[in-house]
Protein backbone atom coordinates (compact mmCIF):
# COMPACT_ATOMS: atom_id res chain seq x y z
CA UNK A 1 0.00 0.00 0.00
CA UNK A 2 1.00 3.21 -0.65
CA UNK A 3 1.82 5.98 2.11
CA UNK A 4 -0.87 7.51 1.92
CA UNK A 5 -4.16 5.43 0.98
CA UNK A 6 -6.33 6.54 -2.10
CA UNK A 7 -10.23 6.20 -1.26
CA UNK A 8 -12.66 6.49 -4.31
CA UNK A 9 -16.15 7.36 -2.71
CA UNK A 10 -19.56 7.46 -4.65
CA UNK A 11 -21.18 9.85 -2.69
CA UNK A 12 -23.26 12.24 -4.51
CA UNK A 13 -25.68 14.79 -1.74
CA UNK A 14 -22.52 14.95 0.84
CA UNK A 15 -19.81 14.82 -1.83
CA UNK A 16 -17.65 17.94 0.09
CA UNK A 17 -18.21 16.45 3.31
CA UNK A 18 -16.80 12.56 2.53
CA UNK A 19 -13.92 14.45 0.62
CA UNK A 20 -12.99 16.66 3.84
CA UNK A 21 -13.63 13.24 6.64
CA UNK A 22 -10.87 11.48 3.68
CA UNK A 23 -8.34 14.20 3.98
CA UNK A 24 -8.79 14.56 7.60
CA UNK A 25 -8.14 11.38 8.17
CA UNK A 26 -5.01 11.34 5.91
CA UNK A 27 -5.48 9.86 2.73
CA UNK A 28 -5.76 10.88 -0.54
CA UNK A 29 -9.70 11.17 -1.97
CA UNK A 30 -11.42 10.66 -5.20
CA UNK A 31 -15.18 11.59 -5.44
CA UNK A 32 -17.33 10.25 -7.96
CA UNK A 33 -20.96 11.21 -7.74
CA UNK A 34 -22.94 8.02 -8.76
CA UNK A 35 -26.81 9.21 -8.03
CA UNK A 36 -29.29 12.15 -7.94
CA UNK A 37 -32.12 12.59 -6.30
CA UNK A 38 -35.38 12.87 -9.02
CA UNK A 39 -38.34 13.89 -7.83
CA UNK A 40 -41.43 12.22 -9.35
CA UNK A 41 -43.14 15.15 -11.66
CA UNK A 42 -46.64 13.70 -11.62
CA UNK A 43 -46.74 11.69 -8.45
CA UNK A 44 -50.10 10.55 -8.76
CA UNK A 45 -50.12 7.66 -6.00
CA UNK A 46 -48.91 10.19 -3.43
CA UNK A 47 -52.17 12.26 -3.97
CA UNK A 48 -54.12 8.89 -3.92
CA UNK A 49 -52.13 7.91 -0.35
CA UNK A 50 -53.18 11.15 0.46
CA UNK A 51 -56.80 11.13 0.28
CA UNK A 52 -56.79 7.69 2.08
CA UNK A 53 -54.67 9.37 4.92
CA UNK A 54 -57.32 12.10 4.88
CA UNK A 55 -60.32 10.02 5.22
CA UNK A 56 -58.86 7.60 7.85
CA UNK A 57 -58.53 4.39 5.86
CA UNK A 58 -54.80 4.51 7.32
CA UNK A 59 -53.49 2.38 10.14
CA UNK A 60 -49.82 2.60 10.11
CA UNK A 61 -47.38 5.36 8.36
CA UNK A 62 -43.79 4.37 7.67
CA UNK A 63 -40.71 6.63 7.03
CA UNK A 64 -38.11 5.86 5.51
CA UNK A 65 -36.07 8.69 4.66
CA UNK A 66 -36.13 12.27 5.75
CA UNK A 67 -35.75 13.51 2.64
CA UNK A 68 -38.99 11.71 1.22
CA UNK A 69 -40.89 12.60 4.01
CA UNK A 70 -39.92 16.18 3.27
CA UNK A 71 -40.67 15.95 -0.53
CA UNK A 72 -43.90 13.89 0.00
CA UNK A 73 -45.39 16.75 2.59
CA UNK A 74 -44.20 19.60 1.13
CA UNK A 75 -46.16 18.30 -2.22
CA UNK A 76 -49.09 16.91 -0.57
CA UNK A 77 -49.25 21.21 0.74
CA UNK A 78 -49.78 21.98 -2.26
CA UNK A 79 -53.08 20.54 -2.60
CA UNK A 80 -54.06 20.17 0.85
CA UNK A 81 -54.22 22.02 4.59
CA UNK A 82 -51.14 21.48 6.32
CA UNK A 83 -53.14 21.36 9.62
CA UNK A 84 -55.59 19.01 8.01
CA UNK A 85 -52.12 16.60 6.89
CA UNK A 86 -50.97 16.66 10.70
CA UNK A 87 -54.21 15.96 12.07
CA UNK A 88 -54.33 12.75 9.60
CA UNK A 89 -50.81 11.87 10.23
CA UNK A 90 -51.81 11.69 14.02
CA UNK A 91 -54.12 9.93 13.93
CA UNK A 92 -51.93 6.83 12.26
CA UNK A 93 -49.44 5.00 14.10
CA UNK A 94 -46.33 6.61 12.63
CA UNK A 95 -42.71 4.27 12.65
CA UNK A 96 -39.55 5.88 11.45
CA UNK A 97 -36.77 3.91 10.42
CA UNK A 98 -34.03 6.63 11.34
CA UNK A 99 -33.35 9.74 12.70
CA UNK A 100 -33.55 11.98 9.44
CA UNK A 101 -37.06 11.70 9.34
CA UNK A 102 -37.65 12.56 13.06
CA UNK A 103 -36.41 15.99 12.10
CA UNK A 104 -38.85 16.42 9.58
CA UNK A 105 -41.69 15.32 11.48
CA UNK A 106 -40.82 17.80 14.81
CA UNK A 107 -40.86 20.66 12.24
CA UNK A 108 -44.31 19.60 11.28
CA UNK A 109 -45.45 18.51 14.99
CA UNK A 110 -46.59 14.77 13.54
CA UNK A 111 -46.20 12.89 16.48
CA UNK A 112 -43.82 9.18 16.36
CA UNK A 113 -44.87 6.41 17.96
CA UNK A 114 -42.11 4.27 17.48
CA UNK A 115 -38.17 4.47 16.38
CA UNK A 116 -35.93 1.76 14.72
CA UNK A 117 -33.04 1.58 15.93
CA UNK A 118 -29.95 1.03 14.48
CA UNK A 119 -28.42 0.28 11.95
CA UNK A 120 -31.78 1.59 11.04
CA UNK A 121 -32.49 -1.46 8.25
CA UNK A 122 -35.66 -2.73 6.91
CA UNK A 123 -34.99 -5.68 9.57
CA UNK A 124 -34.88 -3.13 12.11
CA UNK A 125 -38.38 -1.68 11.14
CA UNK A 126 -40.08 -5.24 11.65
CA UNK A 127 -38.25 -5.71 15.32
CA UNK A 128 -39.69 -2.06 16.91
CA UNK A 129 -43.18 -2.93 14.90
CA UNK A 130 -42.99 -6.53 16.80
CA UNK A 131 -41.17 -5.26 20.23
CA UNK A 132 -43.97 -2.49 20.30
CA UNK A 133 -47.04 -4.79 19.52
CA UNK A 134 -48.45 -2.84 16.63
CA UNK A 135 -51.37 -4.40 14.99
CA UNK A 136 -51.05 -5.07 11.31
CA UNK A 137 -53.48 -7.67 10.59
CA UNK A 138 -55.91 -6.48 9.01
CA UNK A 139 -54.32 -3.01 8.88
CA UNK A 140 -53.66 -1.19 6.08
CA UNK A 141 -49.49 0.12 6.25
CA UNK A 142 -48.43 2.86 4.03
CA UNK A 143 -44.57 3.36 3.50
CA UNK A 144 -42.78 6.51 2.43
CA UNK A 145 -40.42 4.90 -0.54
CA UNK A 146 -36.73 5.61 -1.11
CA UNK A 147 -35.86 5.55 -4.75
CA UNK A 148 -37.27 1.84 -4.72
CA UNK A 149 -39.42 -0.34 -3.83
CA UNK A 150 -38.05 -2.12 -0.34
CA UNK A 151 -39.63 -5.93 -1.35
CA UNK A 152 -38.19 -7.06 2.04
CA UNK A 153 -39.97 -5.31 3.74
CA UNK A 154 -43.02 -5.08 2.18
CA UNK A 155 -43.06 -9.19 2.31
CA UNK A 156 -42.60 -9.46 6.02
CA UNK A 157 -45.56 -6.59 6.78
CA UNK A 158 -47.59 -8.48 4.72
CA UNK A 159 -47.07 -12.31 6.24
CA UNK A 160 -48.26 -10.37 9.71
CA UNK A 161 -51.37 -9.81 7.96
CA UNK A 162 -50.75 -6.02 6.82
CA UNK A 163 -52.22 -4.78 3.16
CA UNK A 164 -48.98 -2.44 1.89
CA UNK A 165 -49.79 0.87 -0.10
CA UNK A 166 -46.30 1.80 -1.15
CA UNK A 167 -46.28 5.56 -1.77
CA UNK A 168 -43.29 6.92 -3.96
CA UNK A 169 -42.20 10.23 -3.38
CA UNK A 170 -38.30 10.25 -5.83
CA UNK A 171 -36.23 7.98 -7.50
CA UNK A 172 -32.34 7.24 -7.96
CA UNK A 173 -31.01 8.52 -11.28
CA UNK A 174 -27.66 9.10 -12.06
CA UNK A 175 -26.03 12.18 -12.14
CA UNK A 176 -26.54 14.59 -15.64
CA UNK A 177 -22.42 14.49 -15.73
CA UNK A 178 -21.19 11.11 -15.53
CA UNK A 179 -17.92 12.00 -16.67
CA UNK A 180 -16.20 11.99 -12.92
CA UNK A 181 -18.01 8.51 -12.26
CA UNK A 182 -16.99 6.84 -15.66
CA UNK A 183 -13.07 8.26 -14.73
CA UNK A 184 -13.74 6.45 -11.38
CA UNK A 185 -14.55 3.38 -13.05
CA UNK A 186 -11.96 3.18 -15.43
CA UNK A 187 -9.24 3.91 -12.80
CA UNK A 188 -10.51 1.25 -10.51
CA UNK A 189 -10.13 -1.22 -13.11
CA UNK A 190 -6.79 -0.45 -13.48
CA UNK A 191 -5.42 -0.30 -10.06
CA UNK A 192 -5.20 3.29 -8.74
CA UNK A 193 -7.08 2.89 -5.48
CA UNK A 194 -6.71 1.16 -1.72
CA UNK A 195 -10.65 1.27 -0.90
CA UNK A 196 -13.88 2.12 -2.02
CA UNK A 197 -16.45 3.76 0.14
CA UNK A 198 -20.41 3.19 -0.52
CA UNK A 199 -22.58 4.98 1.80
CA UNK A 200 -25.91 3.67 0.02
CA UNK A 201 -26.90 0.73 -1.59
CA UNK A 202 -28.36 2.81 -4.61
CA UNK A 203 -24.94 3.43 -5.40
CA UNK A 204 -23.91 0.41 -6.77
CA UNK A 205 -26.79 0.05 -8.97
CA UNK A 206 -25.66 3.13 -10.71
CA UNK A 207 -21.76 2.15 -10.87
CA UNK A 208 -23.21 -1.03 -12.37
CA UNK A 209 -25.29 0.73 -14.41
CA UNK A 210 -22.39 2.70 -15.99
CA UNK A 211 -20.12 0.02 -16.13
CA UNK A 212 -22.39 -1.76 -18.66
CA UNK A 213 -22.65 1.09 -21.07
CA UNK A 214 -19.26 0.39 -21.78
CA UNK A 215 -19.39 -3.22 -21.24
CA UNK A 216 -16.70 -3.44 -18.25
CA UNK A 217 -19.06 -5.21 -15.76
CA UNK A 218 -17.09 -8.16 -15.29
CA UNK A 219 -13.46 -6.33 -14.93
CA UNK A 220 -14.14 -3.46 -12.55
CA UNK A 221 -16.13 -6.32 -10.34
CA UNK A 222 -12.43 -8.42 -10.71
CA UNK A 223 -10.93 -4.83 -9.67
CA UNK A 224 -13.06 -3.65 -7.19
CA UNK A 225 -12.65 -7.04 -5.59
CA UNK A 226 -9.16 -7.13 -4.70
CA UNK A 227 -9.74 -3.75 -3.02
CA UNK A 228 -11.06 -3.01 0.69
CA UNK A 229 -14.89 -2.62 -0.16
CA UNK A 230 -16.14 -0.75 2.87
CA UNK A 231 -19.77 -0.65 3.10
CA UNK A 232 -21.78 2.39 5.53
CA UNK A 233 -24.56 -0.58 6.80
CA UNK A 234 -26.28 -3.30 6.83
CA UNK A 235 -28.70 -2.41 3.65
CA UNK A 236 -25.80 -1.71 1.61
CA UNK A 237 -24.23 -4.31 2.48
CA UNK A 238 -26.87 -6.59 1.42
CA UNK A 239 -26.65 -4.83 -1.74
CA UNK A 240 -23.15 -4.73 -2.63
CA UNK A 241 -23.09 -9.09 -2.12
CA UNK A 242 -26.04 -8.92 -4.41
CA UNK A 243 -24.20 -7.87 -7.10
CA UNK A 244 -21.24 -9.80 -6.39
CA UNK A 245 -18.72 -7.56 -4.62
CA UNK A 246 -17.77 -9.01 -1.13
CA UNK A 247 -17.49 -6.42 1.99
CA UNK A 248 -15.09 -6.43 4.24
CA UNK A 249 -16.13 -3.90 6.61
CA UNK A 250 -19.12 -1.95 7.89
CA UNK A 251 -19.15 1.05 9.53
CA UNK A 252 -20.25 0.88 13.47
CA UNK A 253 -22.21 2.93 13.93
CA UNK A 254 -23.43 3.68 10.74
CA UNK A 255 -21.82 7.19 10.17
CA UNK A 256 -19.51 8.44 7.33
CA UNK A 257 -16.94 9.54 9.76
CA UNK A 258 -16.53 6.32 11.45
CA UNK A 259 -16.71 4.55 7.50
CA UNK A 260 -13.59 6.76 6.83
CA UNK A 261 -11.97 6.16 10.33
CA UNK A 262 -12.49 2.14 9.74
CA UNK A 263 -11.37 2.27 6.55
CA UNK A 264 -8.22 3.87 7.02
CA UNK A 265 -7.37 2.05 10.11
CA UNK A 266 -7.98 -1.15 8.34
CA UNK A 267 -5.77 -0.31 5.08
CA UNK A 268 -2.99 0.25 7.96
CA UNK A 269 -3.19 -3.14 9.10
CA UNK A 270 -3.81 -4.79 6.08
CA UNK A 271 -1.41 -6.58 4.37
CA UNK A 272 0.13 -6.18 0.40
CA UNK A 273 -1.71 -8.04 -2.07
Amino acid sequence: MKERPHLCSFESRRAQEIRSLIERAGAIATVAPSMQEVALSDNTAAFEFAERLLAGDLDVMIFLTGIGARVLIEALETRFERTQLVEAFNRTTVVIRGPKPAAVLREWSIQINHRAPEPNTWRDVIRVIEDERVRLDHSVVAVQEYGQASAELYAELEVRGASVLAVPVYRWSLPDDTAPLESAIRAIIAGNFDALLFTSANQIHNVLKVTDQFDSREAWLDSAGKLLVASIGPTCSDALRSAGLGVDLEASPPKMGQLVRATVTALCIRPPV
